[in-house]
């Protein structure tokens, strides 16, 4: 059987280097005048907007530099003044916190550079954080559109891109690149993120950021209060992975050795944001290849000559052994027992080609074949100590198949975890371990109290049904921090959202797709860069264990005015809130108070 693998590879790393032949071009057909895929360097697409005369005339002809704020896209064809001098950020121990600092050019700037200098503690000078604690990058543009025109969705096809607006956004974080041109009349923006060792001393840090020689001055107060590291973090983060998409990039033979070290730093990307959750297909692509890089299945599946079943182990093995010695640990959700197209290919022994079987839940065809193969993979699973932390995963499947493949489920091994994403089912409510609603749906709250009696998992997801709060790249950066603290809003455990890396053709340059808004796709880049979406989820992942940590605490000491206001806070984290006033109002307005605690 490993032959027939060996083939599958074959002809997938065919595909990949023929399409590294091409000229590069991206989802909407753009040529991007270089070569594809391009990993360290690349140039930017070029930004249909015009210079504003405006927003440039009253720069009066001189370069504006200076400290902005995170809760910004600064646009390249506006100009920005009045920034700050200085920046001063305040962090728990083992926290990360975000600085953006902002230049505008009217004349052009031939070769900008920067550095960032450690950091240094005002009262002792031996008390340092130093720069492998800080990441810095210069702040790149990619090609965006927008919601639907309802203004309230992001979902539906978009074959013709003219009919939405197509701009050049601020995302990603590129950490390569220590230089860069700026043309006449545009603005680009240095990132510096400070991640505060856990056994930092409390006080104040002062630092610098060099630009062109100039020298900009930020500090960190550190708090005497200690924030876990990811790994150990009570929020329950599960954002879908797509290694298909990165051997398509990488131009590498899937499940290869070049493949695994091109993935190993996106999985420290995922440990470090505490990222719970490895993603697996045990069967031939359960979204019906709807993304770029369609999930082919990890677990080969045979029917033998004589009509029983065998399942193949190889690649389901090596993906979830490396995912857990990279330190993505917590759970296995194994995808889907209900696919989209309810068609299941296979590999016929007997003819010793791949045929499909077209079946749905409740069928006799259907519990003969998962039958066999919960069977087998219950085994399996047990003898590589697995078996506790797996999940067989169903996500937006109708109730009626969910309740039959429950049935088989449980039929086959009363043990076996399932997780299920979608509306919400009083049927199955309490059935199902790890349960996360869509954003707009809410779960009652005598069901939230059961399931945390049972120890069960509930989170709620965002995907393209909501415009807003969501982290598209055309989204407020804000609303990325907005999405984990609504999570403690809901008093639920955490959130998931399907796409970490399902790459577009050239995400470095232009994030739209033919289906959803720009962005839905994935949260990182290739290089693997992060991004201001990215960043600011994690600011809302630490503040989401900041309250839980806080509310404990406040509860324990009796200190029931500060608990109040705190709750209040909390309790103007609605989307309303959202569309009236923005995400930024809100979680600044947290933040700030939080760290008065």
């Amino acid at each position: 059987m490993k032959l027939k693998f060996t083939l599958t590879s074959v002809l997938l790393t065919t595909t990949i280097l023929t399409n590294a032949q091409n000229e590069g071009i991206t989802q909407c057909g753009t040529p991007t005048g270089q070569k594809p895929f391009p990993i360290y360097e690349y140039t930017e697409l070029s930004n249909p907007a015009l210079p504003s005369s405006k927003s440039w005339s009253e720069l009066k002809g001189k370069t504006s530099m200076g400290w902005g704020s995170t809760d910004i896209r600064y646009k390249q064809e506006e100009a920005y003044k009045n920034l700050a001098k200085s920046k001063q950020l305040n962090a728990w121990k083992g926290e990360r916190v975000n600085a953006q600092y902002v230049i505008s050019t009217p004349d052009g700037i031939d070769n900008l550079t920067y550095s960032v200098s450690d950091l240094v503690h005002n009262g002792d000078k031996s008390a340092v954080i130093n720069q492998n604690q800080i990441l810095s990058g210069i702040v790149r543009y990619v090609m965006t559109d927008q919601a639907n025109p309802d203004g309230e969705t992001a979902c539906g096809k978009r074959p013709d891109h003219s009919l939405f607006d197509s701009s050049l956004v601020a995302d990603p974080i590129d950490h390569h690149l220590e230089s860069i041109k700026l043309e006449p009349k545009s603005t680009r923006s240095i990132w510096v993120r400070v991640w505060v060792p856990e056994d930092a001393k409390p006080g104040k840090y002062t630092g610098t950021l060099t630009v062109n020689g100039k020298k900009e001055t930020f500090s960190v107060n550190v708090k005497n209060r200690t924030l876990p590291q990811p790994e150990d973090w009570k929020f329950h983060l599960d954002l879908w992975q797509n290694p298909f998409s990165i051997a398509r990039y990488y131009q590498v033979e899937p499940w290869s050795k070049e493949h695994f070290d091109a993935m190993k730093p996106y999985a420290e990307m995922m440990k470090n944001m505490g990222i719970n959750v490895i993603t697996t297909s045990i069967m031939h692509q359960p979204w019906n290849a709807q993304t770029e890089d369609a999930y082919e299945t990890m677990i080969t599946w045979i029917k033998k000559a004589d009509g029983t079943w065998m399942f193949d182990y190889t690649v389901f093995d090596m993906w979830v052994e490396f995912m857990l010695n990279q330190g993505i640990n917590k759970q296995i959700n194994c995808y889907s027992m209900i696919p989209w197209h309810l068609s299941f290919q296979y590999l016929d022994q007997a003819t010793n080609t791949f045929k499909s079987i077209k079946t749905k839940p409740g069928e006799p065809e259907f519990n003969d074949m998962w039958g066999a193969m919960l069977t087998s993979f219950s085994k399996h699973l047990k003898e590589k100590g697995w078996f506790d932390i797996t999940c067989i995963s169903i996500d937006e499947r109708p109730m009626e198949h969910v309740l039959k493949t429950l049935a088989l489920v449980e039929s086959v091994d009363k043990d076996f975890k399932v997780s299920f994403a979608g509306t919400y089912h009083e049927e199955f409510a309490t059935r199902v371990w790890d349960y996360s609603l869509a954003q707009r749906i809410r779960y009652p709250e005598h069901i939230k109290e059961k399931r945390k009696e049972l120890g069960y998992i509930t989170t709620y997801y965002t995907c393209c049904a909501e415009a807003y709060p969501n982290n598209f790249t055309f989204s407020d950066p804000a609303e990325s921090a907005w999405i984990p603290i609504h999570a403690a809003t809901e008093n639920i455990d955490g959130y998931l959202r399907w796409s970490f890396n399902h790459w577009v053709k050239e995400p470095l340059l232009d994030s739209r797709f033919r289906d959803w808004a720009a962005g839905d796709t994935y949260a990182i880049y290739p290089g693997a860069r992060t991004s201001i979406r990215n960043e600011r989820m994690i600011e809302g992942l630490q503040s989401y264990e900041k309250i839980k940590i806080l509310q404990d605490e406040l509860s324990q000491k009796g200190q029931t005015k500060a608990l109040i206001k705190l709750n209040g806070i909390l309790k103007d984290f609605t989307e309303q809130n959202v569309k009236a006033n923005g995400a930024a109002i809100y979680v600044n307005r947290l933040n700030e108070y939080l760290n008065t605690l």
